[in-house]
């Protein structure tokens, strides 16, 4: 097991019983954003590399943002 496993098992025991598990599903939720921000950083720097990426232009944006006809 890893430090860090241990480590995380010895906070969750120092808890008193009733905010263990609250503890640790915060925890899981917490590494699963990590996990999933982590991919999605890792699915722009992979499109950033094959050129699939272009410069934003907000000014151009925003002139065809107020060209739109509003209803």
């Amino acid at each position: 097991m890893s430090s860090a496993v241990e480590k995380t098992v010895e906070a969750l025991e120092l808890l008193p019983e009733d905010m263990q598990e609250q503890a640790a599903t915060y925890l899981l939720e917490q590494a699963k954003k990590y996990h999933a921000l982590k991919q999605a950083i890792d699915e722009g720097m992979a499109d950033v590399e094959a050129g699939r990426v272009v410069p934003w232009d907000l000014e151009e944006f925003l002139k065809q943002a107020r060209a739109i006809p509003r209803g």
